[in-house]
Order: C-alpha cells, then structure tokens, then sequence
C-alpha cells in the first residue's frame, strides 16, 4: 500500500496525506493523553463513566485527585478504569508524587469536576495539594468544567475567578441549567461526560479543521468622537466576537482580531489583537487585513453615523439644544464584500428591533457576504452585554439555521461549524 494517497477532508485544503493522519481525523482522541484532576464536588461520581468513555476512544488517562475529591468518588475504581495509579498527596511512602512531569507528560490537563474552592485557589495561585501544584507545572492546555450551586456559580467572585483563569490561558467550560445537588434547578450542572468526550475530539480535530487558514474578526463597539471627553457609541461589550475568534483559533485558524474599546481579551496564542476606537480605525486595519485572509467575521457593532467636525475642546453647556452634523461611515462589511474573490468566506452580523428576517436577507444580498447571522434585541436574554445568544443564520444559498438560547461560547462553535463546511466547499469546487 502507497505511503500516500490523495483525500479531502471537511474545510483543509486539497493535499496529499498520509494515512496516520487519516486514522488521526477519524480517531481524535486515540493515544492522547489526558491528565484528569478531580476536585470535591458531588459531580465527581460521573469520573468513572467519563473515564471510561475516554479508554474507549483510545486516550490514555491519568489521574490527580484533591482529598475532598476521595469523599465523592473512589480512587480504586478510577484506577481500574484508567489502568494508572491516582495520585492524590504529594508524597506518599517516602515518595514524591512528580507532579511537574505529570503537567509534561498531558497533551490536555482537564479539571472535572473544577469546584467552587479549586477555581478559587487556582486563580490566588495556591498550591496547597497536588492538583493545583500539578496544574501551576502544566505546560499543555488546560480546561475547567465548572460545578456548583447556582448562587455559587452566579456570585461576582466565581465570575471574576473565572475571569482570572481565562486570563492565564486556560479554557473554562460552560455549565449547564438543570437539577442540583442542592435540590433547585439552576446554572451550574457540570456538563455531562459525552459532552466533555466530545469537546476534547473536537479539540484534538480542531488542527485538521482551518490549519493553514487566515481569519479576520472584528468586535466590539466602535466610538465615534464629539469632544474630547463625548462620544457616540453604543452598548456591545465584544463578547460575541471573542467567542468566535477563539473558537476559529480553536479549529487551527490563525485569527487577526481587530477590537473596538471593550474589557474583553483573549491570551489564545493563535489570536493577534489591534485594539481601535473609530470605525475609521477598525474600516483602515480591516481592509489592510482582509485581502491575505482566507475567512472574515464582521461581528462589530459599528457605527453608522460619526460627527462630521470634532470638537478640540470639551463643548460646554450653553442654549437648550446642541446639534451635532454627522455622516456616514464607511461600511465595513460591504466593503469587503466588494474586493473578496470566490475564494474568500465573508460573514457579516446584523442587530435588528423589527421585521428582522427582511432586513438580515437584503443585508445578505447588498453586502455580497456568504452569511449573516442575525441578533434580535427583542429576544430576552440575547443581544449585548449578555453572556448567552440566540441567532438566525442566512446563506447565500438560501439555507437559514436557526439556534436556541445558548452560551456565546456555544454559538460562536457552531458559527464557526458552518464557516469550516463554508470554506471546505469553495476550496473543493
């Protein structure tokens, strides 16, 4: 048999590959090793079934516990399942527990369940049992998945703890709405171990997915100057297009991120940030961008109007009225809609209070983009500032996908679904 053969996969370009890479597409997880840490939660008794699910799909598996974690959850039964010894102290007769080689032994070190307590000491930088002195020596990914109470989960220092990890890098999974331990019904059910299973093949997928692609997005609000300390501006917070810039980042892409003035980030290395504040900035950076880009996402809530004179000193209050001339600005997406080549995916956003279904296909059409997803501001929970979305996508082609209530984190991943089929069918027609 020919070392080599020739094969299309979903969203990589026509190329020649060899059939280790071939297995590798069609088994993600066969032979990667997952370090699992285990904290004290209730969710802890699912590890067994999760671990499980892992040696069946071919990954190898060892496990670090916390001590609260041996409450929940017996380590016997995880060492039979895992065919590893489970480490839970730093030493034990007379032997150290190496836990710097354990963090370079992993391709991917998973906290599950991730308790209130050990995201808390995580982000202080506290090492105070071998879990989280693993998890400061670890030199692969690193992902959380959250369990708690909904009060728990929603209290401003969990947030900001979340915040913090984020910040280091790591990936903190969603939680999900459902029956707790304490006996309500709420956010905070750690996702369920198929779920888990299947993030990680996606994950160890994601390379074959966009490698060697270039991705443009765009985020965040724009201000547009009326005087030195006066602007006009509206209320995205740029969530919506982090997301989706780390979800491309996620499947290979290497993701240039132009970002309006928002608190958001990312620390993903795939991702290259330029930080405006005009749409005439992010219009500048974008059209500069776009033409070595393979794929662009028009996620920012740009301003359509901009004063036409900026005031060099603060205006001050004199008459009952001011008024301010603007004009137009440049439109970003129709812009690029005009330069792309057949080659080149082009998604746009649209944010509409009325007859919105109209307003998102004429968009689709005016701006020659291949999709536009549509936000509706009269959907409760969705829109700005919010950290869950439910949107509307509508092809050239005339498909339209419809989503339910999800996280952005969730939707940005099936955006980002469709944009890999995109790209795939351009470049194998």
């Amino acid at each position: 048999m020919p070392g080599k053969i020739k094969c299309y996969t979903p969203a990589i370009p026509s190329e020649t590959v060899s059939i280790q890479e071939i297995i590798a597409s069609l088994f993600p997880m066969k032979g990667k090793r997952i370090l699992l840490g285990i904290s004290g939660s209730i969710a802890a008794y699912k590890m067994p079934h999760f671990v499980r699910l892992l040696t069946k799909a071919g990954a190898q598996v060892r496990v670090v516990m916390t001590p609260a974690a041996k409450e929940f959850v017996s380590p016997l039964v995880l060492e039979t399942l895992s065919k590893h010894e489970v480490l839970c102290a730093l030493a034990s007769d007379s032997q150290w527990a190496n836990h710097v080689m354990l963090g370079r032994w992993a391709d991917l070190f998973l906290i599950a369940p991730a308790s209130c307590n050990t995201m808390a000491k995580s982000a202080a930088g506290l090492c105070d049992n071998l879990l989280l002195a693993t998890l400061l020596s670890a030199t692969c990914p690193v992902w959380l998945a959250p369990a708690m109470d909904e009060d728990m989960w929603h209290h401003p220092t969990t947030q900001r703890n979340m915040k913090t990890l984020e910040g280091f890098g790591y990936r903190v999974l969603d939680t999900e709405y459902g029956e707790l331990a304490s006996g309500l019904f709420g956010q905070g059910r750690m996702l369920e171990p198929e779920k888990l299973v299947q993030l990680l093949e996606d994950f160890f997928s994601a390379e074959q997915a966009l490698k060697n692609y270039k991705a443009l997005v765009t985020a965040g609000p724009t201000y547009e100057n009326i005087d030195p300390v006066r602007f006009i501006g509206n209320h995205s917070s740029g969530k919506m297009g982090v997301a989706i810039a780390e979800a491309l980042a996620e499947q290979g892409c290497q993701v240039e991120l132009v970002l309006g003035p928002s608190n958001q980030s990312s620390s993903h290395p795939a991702i290259h940030i330029t930080r405006v504040r005009s749409a005439e900035e992010m219009y500048q950076h974008s059209v500069q961008i776009f033409p070595n880009c393979q794929i662009a996402v028009m996620s920012a809530a740009v301003a359509d109007y901009t004063p036409e004179q900026v005031a060099g000193e603060k205006i001050k209050k004199a008459g009952e009225s001011l008024n301010i001339q603007l004009k137009k600005t440049k439109d970003i997406l129709k812009s690029l809609g005009e330069i792309r080549t057949e080659q080149q995916v082009l998604i746009g956003f649209a944010l509409e209070t009325q007859d919105e279904e109209n307003y998102a296909r004429k968009k689709l059409l005016e701006k020659n983009a291949d999709m536009i997803v549509m936000n509706s501001l009269r959907t409760e929970g969705a829109g700005f500032g919010t950290d869950t979305n439910q949107v509307v996508l509508f092809e050239r082609s005339g498909a339209r996908h419809e989503t339910g209530l999800l996280s952005k984190k969730e939707i940005a991943a099936l955006i980002v679904k469709r944009i890999s089929e995109l790209a795939s069918q351009k470049i194998n027609t």
